[in-house]
């Protein structure tokens, strides 16, 4: 499917007064929403590895902050116990749908295979990012709205 054919199809689910229409095949997924259900579109793609400099002038940000520093030096002395849910793209971290709705997940909640565990906005396309391991949420490491980068930690997983 080309760009002119989701173009075509956004023009029709708009005309046609529908609240959600997804369309799936093996290459992507495209779930696209109407004002009618919250006014959001959600595009996901199987997960491309992004690399852009601007990006590293935005690394150093957070360092300058105390709190991410000791955050960063706990999962490494948890690493034997805890599984890592890492960003699969550069973008913007999401823990909620849309402003509207809950959050996807707490910690404390059990996750598994194939579940939605937070949004990541990049280029105005939001992609669901599913977990790839089952159990249990232990830390959440990344704050709601910030800016994440490819493989960055984002949640911490007791897979017992």
């Amino acid at each position: 499917m080309d760009i002119k054919d989701i173009q075509n199809l956004i023009k029709f689910v708009s005309k046609a007064e529908v609240s959600e229409v997804k369309y799936k095949t093996k290459d992507f997924e495209i779930t696209i929403k109407t004002p009618l259900a919250g006014s959001e579109m959600n595009y996901m793609q199987q997960p491309a590895v992004y690399h852009s400099a601007p990006q590293q002038s935005s690394a150093p940000a957070p360092q300058q902050s105390a709190a991410p520093a000791p955050t960063a030096s706990e999962p490494v002395s948890d690493d034997s116990k805890f599984i890592t849910i890492k960003s699969p793209m550069i973008g913007t971290f999401y823990r909620k749908p849309s402003p509207d709705k809950d959050v996807f997940i707490n910690v404390g909640d059990e996750v598994a295979v194939g579940k939605v565990v937070c949004v990541i906005e990049a280029m105005k396309l939001f992609n669901q990012i599913e977990s790839e391991i089952s159990g249990k949420i232990v830390k959440i490491l990344v704050d709601d709205a910030t800016p994440v980068e490819y493989d960055q930690p984002l949640f911490l997983v007791d897979p017992s």
